[in-house]
């Protein structure tokens, strides 16, 4: 009979109701199945005995075997330290012990062979062993033991408790005894046999006790490929069954106001990516099911072009639309924006934020409770109770990385069907992460620039280099563009960066004087109007320069503006340091960006500026920034600690995680229902993990 692994940790021997205790509060470990999912952190591996002349100065952890040829006691500043000389046939080490001296002296004899474990010192010329584990070489070749020792993962109560890794090897051993070592399967014959993966068993087996490198290393690709497929069956299935369970507005006509928008007004022709992307868009608005794309474009692709083609198949079908932004300034750029375009199409269009007043707001509730509002462009203010469509079809999300999930909920249900939904995001999400948190998401890319756009050209300055940088200013400001410098803002430290900022405004009137020159200034300690009329001024051009913080980094569109200088580029994170170069290089003109930083850099810091010098490519640079980050980070506050993953990561372990999405889909695409007698295990399997875990346990 096989043991439930559901059963709780405290009945496991050597364990007891205290221990169950800590290791539930400590490690989150409640049952069987929670214990032998602890996988270890790190291996010391007693498979290799060095000797004495093949040491080397690191901090390794070795095994030699020699003998003890003598003790001594050295006085030190307090009490004695006691050393002893280790030989093998091949030199000298000595082994020193702080503390336990005299039963050492008892217990160790002298000229007998003996296994010393431990990290080497290179000290006075020569190498020694602080307090080594050490055993007789008669009994260490009688022990049975994993030549590998797993290192588990532990906190300082648990440590200080006295349940040490000794401890938690102990209990581990206790469960495979007492489970015998046997698990049952959770991967089809098929999948075991063609990916070439050792069985359950054998993997768990191995991961705990390996023998040596070889079988870790097979242990951890079949753990690693089980918890990716399983991940991405989970995204998979739940796109199929959204696309066959949640039905959508099927818009069967592209009408009037698309035809005529297309033929008439559109103001450039359409790039390749973009005509490709709203094709795909057009697909999934014609289906029955509700669509739920993703689209991704770098600042200044052009999305804002398709979002609105996607509202006018909308409209075409006699359905209203949304636009949901994170922030004022965002919505109303987009408002704009569209009235602009929309400016000889038959459409009512509002815009609704925090700041509109009431008479506004109560005219726009009625206009589109009766249909006469056609589209409403907003921030979070779409989704407060009040405002209810007659008939929403389609919803944008710009950004949306920065709405929760909660938040994009409350917009479905302002309808009886949910709208077919259309997420941006101009930050590039990493294929690696869009596979893995966007997995249930159809994706889109426009992965070109429109026609007569040029490259930024982005060089790295020093400090010292300024009055060369100045100059250059100079030269652009004669050629009649615009300058953007802009100073890091980090909470912490608000008052070290207002005085940053305002010292280096001070600087730069300095350098460029009125009335030769005007200098917009906006940061957060303004008041809302005070930095719209700033902002204002700079699109007018009446201002030649543009002094901020970050706040400019979402959404401001000056066609004019040529140049970015971003002071102390190394305290900003890759991902704003692209948003802030897209907000130049918007005109024809040839757009610089100048990353200013001192020349004290972190590896880290060297490894950005050089990613930014060297590319434009957003997907690029997002992959650069995982690996710096790590995918907690990405994705923003609300989704941090995105995958919370017990073996596998998925920057390093970006190779199982597509080989595993393939199989998912070829399983699923034969066999959605997983009916097959051959896929009973992944069908069996998954409902296990969906009884007692949820994907939404990896996924925030």
């Amino acid at each position: 009979m096989s043991i439930n692994l559901q059963t709780p940790i405290d009945y496991l021997k050597g364990v007891g109701p205290n221990r169950a205790d800590l290791l539930r509060k400590e490690l989150g470990i409640h049952t069987y199945q929670d214990l032998i999912n602890l996988f270890p952190n790190r291996y010391l591996d007693r498979t290799q005995y060095y000797k004495i002349n093949q040491l080397q100065r690191n901090a390794a952890e070795i095994q030699v075997i020699g003998k003890i040829t003598k003790f001594e006691e050295v006085a030190q500043k307090r009490g004695k330290r006691l050393v002893a000389t280790f030989k093998d046939e091949t030199g000298t080490m000595e082994l020193v012990w702080f503390r336990g001296q005299k039963w050492i002296r008892e217990s160790l004899k002298l000229n007998t062979p003996y296994v010393i474990f431990g990290k080497t010192n290179w000290f006075n010329g020569k190498f020694n062993m602080p307090h080594p584990e050490i055993e007789l070489l008669t009994e260490h070749q009688a022990n049975l033991r994993s030549a590998m020792q797993a290192i588990y993962p532990s906190t300082e109560k648990l440590s200080n408790k006295g349940i040490s890794n000794r401890v938690m090897t102990k209990i581990m051993q206790n469960l495979f005894l007492e489970t015998k070592g046997k698990f049952a399967e959770t991967l089809s014959e098929k999948l075991l046999s063609e990916n070439k993966l050792i069985s359950k068993s054998e993997a768990l087996f191995n991961i705990h006790f390996p023998k040596d490198q070889e079988a870790l290393s097979k242990a951890q690709f079949r753990l690693k490929f089980e918890e990716l497929f399983y991940i991405q069956l989970q995204l998979i299935l739940k796109n199929l069954i959204h696309k066959t369970k949640i039905k959508g507005f099927p818009f069967e006509k592209v009408g009037e106001h698309f035809n005529q928008f297309f033929k008439h007004h559109l103001p450039f022709e359409l790039t390749n990516a973009q005509k490709r992307v709203i094709k795909e868009i057009r697909h999934d608005l014609g289906s029955n099911a509700q669509m739920n794309r993703l689209l991704q474009g770098d600042v200044g692709s052009g999305k804002t072009i398709v979002a609105l083609m996607s509202i006018l198949i909308a409209l075409d079908n006699g359905f209203q639309a949304c636009l949901m932004a994170p922030t004022e300034i965002l919505s109303v750029q987009h408002y704009n924006r569209l009235i602009e375009l929309c400016n000889n199409l038959n459409i009512s269009i509002k815009l609704l934020t925090g700041s509109s007043k009431a008479s506004e707001r109560k005219e726009i509730h009625e206009q589109l409770e009766n249909g006469e509002l056609n589209l409403l462009i907003g921030t979070h203010a779409l989704l407060e109770d009040k405002v209810k469509f007659k008939n929403l079809g389609l919803a944008i999300i710009d950004e949306q990385h920065r709405f929760g999930v909660k938040q994009r909920a409350k917009l479905w249900k302002k309808n009886t069907f949910p709208p077919h939904v259309l997420v941006m995001t101009a930050t590039p999400i990493p294929r690696t992460l869009a596979m893995s948190v966007y997995g249930d998401l159809d994706i889109s890319i426009i992965d070109e620039l429109p026609p007569g756009r040029k490259a930024i050209k982005t060089v790295h300055r020093y400090d010292s280099n300024r009055l060369k940088v100045f100059r250059f200013i100079r030269d652009e400001i004669a050629k009649g563009r615009q300058v953007y410098i802009v100073y890091p803002l980090i909470q912490e430290s608000a008052q070290m960066d207002y005085k940053d900022l305002m010292d280096g405004y001070e600087s730069l009137s300095r350098e460029f004087p009125m009335p030769n020159y005007q200098i917009s200034i906006v940061h957060g300690k303004m008041k809302p109007a005070d930095k719209e009329f700033e902002m204002q001024r700079f699109v007018k051009g009446e201002t030649n320069i543009m002094v901020a913080t970050t706040v400019i980094e979402v959404g401001v569109n000056v066609p004019n503006a040529s140049v970015m200088v971003i002071e102390s580029a190394e305290r900003f994170g890759l991902a704003q340091l692209h948003q802030l170069r897209g907000r130049v290089g918007r005109g024809a003109e040839q757009s610089y960006c100048i990353l200013m930083t001192s020349h004290k850099l972190s590896e880290n810091s060297k490894t950005r500026i050089e990613t930014m010098v060297r590319t434009n490519d957003g997907f690029e640079i997002a992959e650069v920034d995982l690996k710096l980050r790590g995918p907690g980070d990405i994705m923003g506050t609300q989704q941090s600690g995105i995958l919370n993953l017990r073996i596998a990561d998925i920057i390093k372990d970006n190779h199982i995680l597509q080989h595993a999405r393939y199989w998912a889909k070829q399983i699923l695409d034969k066999d959605p229902s997983l009916g097959h007698p051959e896929n009973a295990i992944i069908l069996d399997t998954y409902r296990q993990m969906s009884k007692y875990k949820n994907i939404w346990n990896y996924i925030s």
